[in-house]
């Protein structure tokens, strides 16, 4: 009996994580009823609406509620947009649904980052004060919960995207809003990717909870497949590496050579990929065993030869969600919006107030009022630049978004950039790119040795120093090639310069992740704790 009271209870230390005992006992015992259920439609989704927020419950405690109230105001907020036909009011309900979302993220996610930019801006000593442990000692009559620390919900930041993303569709009459709130509940909460992912979108998950259950041969064995892929990348890759070599080698770097150094860094990448891939490929395997699809969150990203391409293969759905909602409302490829320029403002705004530096205030301001003018009597350049600038409004609040600090911020913005410098660097010659990549590495090392000496730089200095000595080899194939005028046939050359190009994005992504790494727990099931 005390076993059976522990698990229905909520502890910290046992979350009902994909890796642990507990979660597939309670999945066996969920797939268990869901088996006499699954014909009953309105038993089904009841039940695996109540399965799910128990599972939340588990992995989060009291945190529940934040995610019944946000079900449960999306829910009502969807009808009356709906409802009403006058324009200003569809947009006020709106408005309230992403304020009021949005509210709760940055409450419980950003509130240590902006008291730490509004120490380092004004000098203070401000702490944060958690609103909600004061409500709740006030309805306890007694001191329950801390004040002086936040938590971060488990999972907020994917299921606020998910309501965000309802309401906006919603508000576009892309899909209609859900008659039943418990339907709309399970679609928050479904317990396979509410804690890592996929996000999932309304107009693709909603119809098919209504949809009668169909499970053949074939799918079980794909189901099957999924989770011993996702169990197989977690348990014997990712935290394998992380237990045996990378941890060892972050936490003594010293002890270790150059090389040991350098190849943890390309080990930790890979494990960066086989954690959060394993958790999104265990989701889509244990929906798939109940019926419901989710959408591929991961396809051979390392397989990508540019910035670009890699962000069309990495974490999907998170990518198709910022275009969707928020690279194109901000303009996309066709204008800049105000949000364009204020988006870029704040955050250069953010990093001059974390690392103190007006340097970094002074080169965005320069470089954007350059690049304003040379395009102000072309609107083909305009055109591109305003494109450039929306990608890199995107990736940096993408950065934000998965997690509270300037490291963050720095790793979108690098890929940003390296999204937005692909577009150009594809179209010049090897000699042209030898010479920006040559002329890239004396500047920064001139910077981190002479005017600006840091760690950040010196790191800097070695990832652009491979880059670089990768791209003079290559130009040195190109011109041997052209000198001895003995060509490969252009399979052979198409080959050579798609190997090249994954080789040179994998360590760039590699250098990014560095930034990454210092700012993040790896679990995506614990980040930001």
């Amino acid at each position: 009996m005390s076993r059976i009271l522990e698990f229905l209870s909520f502890n910290a230390e046992t979350p009902l994580l994909f890796t642990q005992f507990y979660f597939w006992a309670f999945f066996a015992l969920v797939f268990a009823v869901f088996s006499l259920l699954h014909n009953k439609l309105l038993l089904r989704n009841l039940f695996l609406f109540a399965a799910s927020a128990f599972f939340y419950y588990k992995t989060s405690g009291i945190c529940l509620l934040i995610l019944l109230f946000c079900t449960l105001s999306d829910f009502f907020i969807a009808k009356r947009i709906h409802r009403s036909e006058v324009s200003w009011k569809r947009k006020s309900w709106l408005a309230l649904s992403i304020v009021l979302n949005l509210s709760l993220l940055c409450y419980f996610k950003y509130s240590y980052f902006v008291s730490d930019l509004l120490n380092n801006m004004l000098g203070t000593h401000l702490r944060v004060f958690n609103v909600f442990a004061w409500a709740g000692n006030e309805l306890a009559g007694s001191p329950v919960f801390s004040v002086d620390r936040i938590i971060l919900p488990v999972g907020i930041s994917f299921y606020i995207f998910q309501t965000i993303s309802y309401t906006m569709d919603v508000y576009r009459r892309r899909i209609q809003p859900v008659n039943s709130w418990l339907d709309y509940g399970f679609y928050v909460s479904f317990f396979p990717q509410l804690v890592a992912g996929p996000i999932v979108r309304a107009n693709t998950f909603i119809p098919q909870i209504y949809k009668p259950f169909h499970l053949s041969r074939r799918q079980f064995g794909i189901a099957i497949f999924w989770i011993l892929n996702g169990l197989v990348k977690k348990i014997v890759l990712s935290d394998y590496l992380a237990v045996n070599f990378i941890d060892r080698v972050f936490a003594n770097p010293t002890m270790y050579s150059g090389f040991e150094n350098l190849f943890s860094l390309f080990a930790y990448s890979l494990q960066v990929y086989a954690d959060f891939s394993g958790y999104t490929d265990i989701a889509i395997g244990v929906a798939m065993l109940m019926g419901f699809y989710l959408p591929q969150n991961f396809n051979s990203p390392y397989k990508a030869s540019n910035a670009g391409n890699f962000w069309k293969r990495w974490h999907i759905s998170l990518s198709r969600w910022l275009q969707e909602y928020l690279y194109i409302p901000l303009g996309g490829n066709r204008k800049a919006t105000f949000g364009t320029y204020f988006w870029i403002i704040a955050m250069a705004l953010i990093a001059v107030a974390l690392s103190r530096s007006l340097w970094l205030l002074f080169a965005v301001v320069l470089v954007l009022g350059l690049s304003l003018f040379s395009t102000r009597r072309d609107a083909d350049k305009r055109r591109r630049l305003t494109t450039n600038l929306n990608s890199l409004n995107t990736m940096l609040l993408g950065g934000l978004w998965h997690g509270a600090s300037l490291n963050f911020v720095i790793w979108g913005g690098l890929n940003g950039a390296g999204v937005i410098i692909y577009k150009t660097w594809k179209n010049w010659s090897p000699l042209t790119r030898t010479l920006v990549m040559l002329l890239l590495f004396v500047a920064v090392y001139l910077s981190g040795t002479y005017i600006y000496p840091c760690a950040a730089l010196n790191i800097a200095k070695i990832w652009i120093g491979l880059l670089c000595i990768g791209t003079l080899v290559r130009y040195m194939y190109h011109l041997f090639q052209t000198l001895s005028d003995k060509s490969l046939s252009l399979s052979v050359e198409a080959a050579l310069s798609k190997v090249w190009g994954i080789a040179q994005t994998f360590v760039f992504i590699t250098f990014t992740r560095l930034f990454f790494r210092s700012g993040s727990n790896l679990d995506p099931a614990e980040a930001n704790r």
